[in-house]
């Protein structure tokens, strides 16, 4: 059984069963030691004992081309302070069943006092423990949709890299863990120790979002078919300023309904639902061509700057000059 004195603490950094992502294991796993060696070697002590732990004594990664051999078994942590998460496989019905003692064991461990952080789809795991239930939480912008209706009672964010409620973190997708564990870092060590590390392994430090990074695609895997047709309307209609009032009377349905209907079926009303799609359509021209800012403007079917201006920052975080800069080498060539 793993025992630790009240003076060192213990790190869990979970190897789950059933598909995982190595990365965000190996990740953690690394700038955690990093920053415990360098909290130690600058008069802070040997704060944390940081494992990897698993359900399993061998896990193979990508159809055996790698394996990660836990260095203690779950069942022997009766106590950890921090469990970390590591994002999983896309079959997560599947990845859940394998691993519901492990689930079970988190919400034990959360109870007696620990937190917990997951790692892009890995709030899948932990959403199945129930903790993140009326909380907060973030995933992989690929997969929010799969995510709310699996768990429609969690409020899912999926536009903010980092969210941190009552001792549970999550954070958004893929490489994006890397600002999670400096966040941690920050958290659990100081912020010197979070400098260094985000120094020594190169990552943009107090980065909170990842709204540039969405890709829209509609929000489609419902069954209202008469919300999906009016999606395909706002869809095709791109360059006109649709009434929301015209639409849903186009569908036979009243405007309170429709609006209930639509925020059920996707999460968005449809107001936020046209503005996304018309902000998915200007993200689009600024990364493949040189066309101005009131050209790509007019292009999606608005007509006032200071409106497309407010909103795209809204949809991306980021102003539409800002955001060709970043995406197109052409444009910012051109504007040299």
């Amino acid at each position: 059984m793993v025992s630790l004195n009240k003076k060192m603490k213990h790190i869990s950094i979970l190897v789950p069963d059933g598909g995982n992502n190595l990365s965000s294991i190996a990740g953690a796993y690394k700038i955690l030691t990093r920053a415990n060696t360098y909290f130690k070697e600058n008069g802070g002590g040997d704060l944390y004992k940081i494992q990897l732990v698993g359900v399993k004594e061998e896990v193979e990664f990508h159809g055996g081309l790698f394996t990660a051999k836990p260095q203690v078994l779950v069942s022997s942590v009766l106590h950890t302070d921090l469990i970390i998460i590591p994002s999983l496989s896309h079959n997560y019905e599947e990845v859940l069943k394998y691993n519901a003692s492990l689930i079970s064991w988190i919400e034990e461990q959360y109870k007696n006092g620990a937190a917990v952080a997951s790692i892009c789809t890995g709030a899948f795991l932990l959403a199945a423990s129930g903790l993140l239930n009326n909380k907060t939480c973030s995933t992989h912008w690929a997969f929010a949709n799969k995510f709310r209706t699996m768990f429609p009672e969690i409020d899912l964010q999926e536009d903010k890299i980092i969210t941190d409620e009552n001792g549970i973190y999550t954070n958004g997708g893929a490489y994006s863990f890397l600002n999670l564990i400096i966040y941690l870092v920050e958290k659990y060590f100081d912020r010197r120790t979070a400098v260094f590390c985000a120094k020594v392994f190169q990552i943009e430090i107090d980065r909170h979002s990842q709204s540039s990074f969405i890709i829209f695609k509609g929000q489609k895997e419902h069954d209202d078919e008469v919300i999906r047709q009016a999606q395909e309307y706002i869809e095709q209609h791109l360059q006109e300023k649709i009434s929301m009032e015209s639409l849903s009377s186009r569908f036979s349905v009243g405007r309170r309904n429709f609006d209930r209907r639509f925020i059920k079926a996707t999460g968005n009303t449809p107001v936020e639902y046209a503005q996304r799609v018309k902000v998915e359509a200007a993200k689009k021209s600024f990364e493949t061509n040189r066309k101005t800012v009131s050209e790509v403007m007019y292009e999606v079917g608005y007509s006032d700057m200071k409106a497309f201006r407010d909103v795209f920052r809204k949809v991306t975080g980021m102003s539409p000059m800002e955001y060709r800069s970043r995406y197109n080498k052409d444009a910012l060539t051109a504007a040299g």
